[in-house]
């Protein structure tokens, strides 16, 4: 028999902020976070926007040392643990570091190490590159700064798999944990793509929404007008922990983790199969993981990038697994907020799930101005709705047809 799993902790770092408090408020009005980038010139980019992080006191969680020595995802994903492991409230010198792991992964990792690299290779010759430049760019690195961090010395890797990297990192500690590996995991996804590199490689997919003279309307999943998705950065973790280790320590527990599901289309690198079959297969996998009925899932955290192959397709996915069941559960993409974290969205959009279990209230998908036809279920529009969930589903499908879902449940 698997153990059952608590969420008891939660930390974003996000264009919407970085404490949970202003994070929910400002996704429950319906708030855009999308800015124009002033890190460097756009002049010749396609998209000169993105979801910034802005309100980070980094000093407060990275030293300086560190902040010179790694990559702004581990900046990010760094924060978020720190705020996670503060919120559930363990103290990890009183645990055994054996039985707790890290599992925070990324879509891309070092960009901005590998682009400020290449720099020094072309200007100053090979001689120059820095000693850390490999440990400060591989996209596991950060999982294993936070166990150094706290000691944690049980399980430890990343998983990549493009844009559902948190999803399935979430899914895999979830059951490390049934199955007896571990008693805590820290999980989630953190990514920093808002460099010259990453914003001209999705330029050049063809990618990116190029609305530059109206950005906080340019994330329109599901609408009809929708031209891309909005690239955006931060990190979300949270934390896992066996049911009975977290009620013996009379921890705060938002919601259960009680289903995982994952697929892939194999079909093409970056479409997704056109009928979104294998996304239904994820979430079918995840419900019955779960132990619940589709008509017991109050809410879909969509993938829902505002890209319209992306927004057909899960549309087709959620209808596929849920039958009649999916035109009367609630669905938003806080994409239309956020823009797309891509590696990290999974770990903030768990966190948006277990704030929707803790405040009885689900997001809106903003921007949704004219329905797509081939969009046909209920995103939510503009406003948010009270809700007291039973289950939900958050979704994650990444490039080269990785797909993952995500169940959770209301205590009982």
């Amino acid at each position: 028999m698997v153990r059952r799993v608590a969420v008891t902790g939660l930390g974003v770092v996000s264009p919407l902020g970085c404490t949970l408090s202003s994070f929910w408020d400002r996704l429950i009005r319906g708030e855009s976070g999308i800015e124009l980038i002033t890190a460097f010139d756009t002049t010749e980019y396609a998209t000169k926007f993105g979801g910034i992080v802005k309100e980070l006191d980094l000093d407060a969680f990275v030293p300086k040392k560190t902040q010179r020595r790694s990559d702004p995802f581990c900046h990010y994903g760094l924060a978020a643990a720190h705020l996670a492991v503060a919120d559930c409230g363990i103290d990890f010198s009183k645990e055994d570091g054996y039985r707790a792991g890290v599992m925070v992964s990324s879509g891309i990792g070092g960009l901005q190490i590998l682009q400020d690299q290449m720099r020094t290779l072309i200007d100053k010759g090979p001689r120059r590159f820095s000693p850390f430049m490999i440990p400060e760019m591989i996209t596991n690195i950060l999982s294993g700064m936070i166990a150094i961090e706290y000691g944690l010395k049980g399980p430890n890797f990343a998983v990549v798999s493009a844009c559902a990297s948190g999803t399935h990192s979430i899914g895999e500690s979830l059951r490390m944990i049934q199955h007896g590996d571990a008693d805590i995991m820290l999980a989630g996804g953190a990514e920093a793509s808002l460099c010259e590199l990453g914003v001209g490689g999705f330029n050049a997919l063809k990618a990116l929404s190029t609305r530059n003279d109206d950005p906080q309307r340019a994330s329109r999943p599901f609408d009809v007008d929708r031209d891309g998705f909005v690239p955006a950065e931060g990190a979300g973790v949270i934390v896992l922990e066996d049911w009975d280790h977290a009620v013996a320590r009379g921890a705060h527990i938002y919601c259960e983790m009680a289903g995982y599901g994952r697929t892939c289309d194999a079909y093409h690198m970056t479409a997704p199969i056109g009928t979104g079959e294998g996304a239904a297969k994820g979430i079918e996998f995840a419900m019955k993981d779960a132990g619940v009925t589709p008509e017991e899932i109050s809410y879909i955290n969509a993938h829902g990038t505002s890209t319209p192959l992306n927004d057909k397709c899960e549309t087709l996915a959620i209808k596929g697994a849920m039958g009649d069941a999916a035109y009367k559960t609630m669905i938003s993409s806080t994409k239309s907020m956020m823009g797309h974290l891509l590696g990290a969205a999974g770990g903030v959009e768990a966190v948006v799930c277990a704030l929707a279990f803790e405040h009885g209230a689900v997001p809106p998908t903003i921007n949704y101005e004219t329905p797509d036809p081939d969009c046909d279920l209920d995103y939510i529009p503009n406003t948010a709705r009270d809700l007291k969930m039973t289950a939900c589903l958050s979704n994650s499908l990444g490039f080269g047809g990785h797909n993952a879902t995500i169940c959770m449940k209301a205590v009982k």
